[in-house]
């Protein structure tokens, strides 16, 4: 891991805390949400405030998280809003943060200029101790505050001078103005200045939870489904009629397809599709000839034809069924036919332009674990995870490639990659479907098998 975050690939753009004043106000926060400070004077904060140093100080890398529910967090600067989230447990959780710093910016910035701002995203449950409980989470409240009460006192002093204007004795009660005038010591001018946070909820119907091995939780589609990747077995009884794991990729492939939930990438507009399936066939090479000891430093495009014709026996099903792509995408060759039980099925879809967009796109990243660039860019848990067993030639390639051609503009890879163009024209109305019948009987994806 020392490579990733010496490239900045792994506990990149965090936020430095290095100042004896922060440093005591994160304490103040810190003890305020959790009854615990730190002895560290010099540390990094994630967008949440979570430190990985303190985080080792603590042996708790949940100090924030307690049981991966409800995270705390401790803003300190509104630079954080920029930085990762660390130690996901919810893929909702970083967007809500980063919308709740954007909607009170101008508060919260004035805020954390005299004290840390200490919150937590609220669900309706406090502990996920079986699957079924995810089903239980429905909105995600936002609450926070200085240390210090500053919103709270903000709001009781505004109710103070709206009863001081309107009481006809408001003038002459001498108790009512003299804790306004303790209030207004601690709070300032709210009349011309207020200090107030906005109160925001947010829907959480579909998401991934690193919880229970990982599942992707889709309620809030027109066919809903929980998909478990790494398997189902062992998840129990749930409220939900339809549970895949990566096994049934039939299934998968038209609980996309049913909910307009994917492109191809051959389909889509704006793009370069056969340079996008070619970068694909690199990693997929990279990873079929990395336990062979090859050298991959500085590997160009002739390199990476050479490595695949010497290798050729080693090349798994999907590089071939992606390079007959590429064949008809750049040559006009014959058109591959790559069903969903076909392995290289995943790799040639990308999210359509839905709200789900990037919950999709970190599931393909599952679904084609071989292309280490998606997996980085959508899923990063998984990617550091799965980086952690490969070999070191492998690990150095992909770091390499992930510094030279994304970390220079992640704005314009992610739009090349994953981007949607506007639509030119007004969306035509729903064909009737033919199938209709057959879905009302076993289904949309047909009748599963339990494994």
């Amino acid at each position: 891991m020392k490579r990733l975050i010496k490239h900045g690939l792994m506990f990149g753009n965090l936020f430095h805390v290095d100042s004896p004043a922060l440093v005591d106000r994160y304490n103040r926060a810190l003890e305020h949400l959790t009854g615990k400070t730190t002895k560290q004077t010099d540390f990094h904060v994630d967008i949440s405030g979570y430190s990985p140093e303190i985080g080792d100080e603590l042996n708790d890398h949940l100090y924030l998280n307690h049981a991966g529910v409800n995270r705390q967090f401790i803003l300190l600067s509104m630079d954080q809003r920029t930085a990762p989230l660390l130690n996901t447990k919810f893929s909702t959780s970083r967007g809500i943060l980063q919308q709740f710093y954007a909607e009170n910016e101008a508060q919260l910035f004035a805020l954390t200029a005299r004290d840390a701002v200490a919150g937590e995203l609220v669900n309706s449950v406090y502990d996920v101790s079986t699957p079924r409980r995810l089903f239980d989470i429905r909105r995600i409240k936002v609450e926070a505050d200085t240390t210090a009460g500053t919103v709270h006192d903000a709001e009781k002093l505004g109710d103070l001078v709206d009863r001081f204007k309107t009481e006809p004795d408001g003038w002459f009660d001498d108790v009512l103005i003299a804790e306004m005038i303790t209030l207004a010591g601690k709070t300032g001018d709210v009349v011309r200045n207020p200090v107030k946070l906005k109160q925001m909820s947010f829907d959480q119907r579909n998401f991934w939870t690193a919880h229970f091995g990982g599942l992707y939780l889709f309620q809030d589609v027109e066919h809903p489904a929980l998909i478990a990747p790494l398997g189902k077995a062992g998840l129990g009884e749930l409220p939900i009629k339809y549970v895949f794991d990566a096994s049934n990729r039939n299934q998968i492939a038209k609980f996309f397809e049913y909910n307009e939930l994917t492109e191809a990438i051959t389909e889509a507009r704006g793009i370069n599709a056969a340079a996008i399936l070619r970068q694909k066939m690199d990693f997929i090479l990279v990873d079929a000839v990395a336990d062979q000891g090859v050298d991959l430093t500085g590997a160009t495009r002739a390199d990476m034809r050479r490595l695949a014709r010497d290798h050729g026996d080693k090349l798994p099903a999907e590089f071939h069924a992606l390079a007959a792509l590429v064949n008809w995408a750049e040559n006009g060759g014959a058109w591959p036919r790559i069903s969903s039980d076909h392995p290289a099925y995943f790799y040639t879809l990308r999210a359509s332009d839905t709200k789900d967009a990037a919950l999709v796109n970190m599931l393909l990243a599952e679904l084609a674990p071989k292309d280490a660039r998606q997996m980085f860019i959508c899923h990063k848990e998984l990617f550091y995870r799965t980086y952690a067993g490969w070999p070191d030639n492998k690990r150095a390639y992909v770091a390499d490639f992930l510094v030279a051609e994304y970390q220079v503009d992640k704005a314009g890879a992610r739009r090349a990659l994953f981007g949607h163009d506007a639509p030119l024209e007004e969306p035509m109305p729903a064909k009737p479907d033919p199938v209709s019948d057959m879905i009302a009987r076993v289904g949309p994806w047909g009748a599963v098998r339990g494994n």
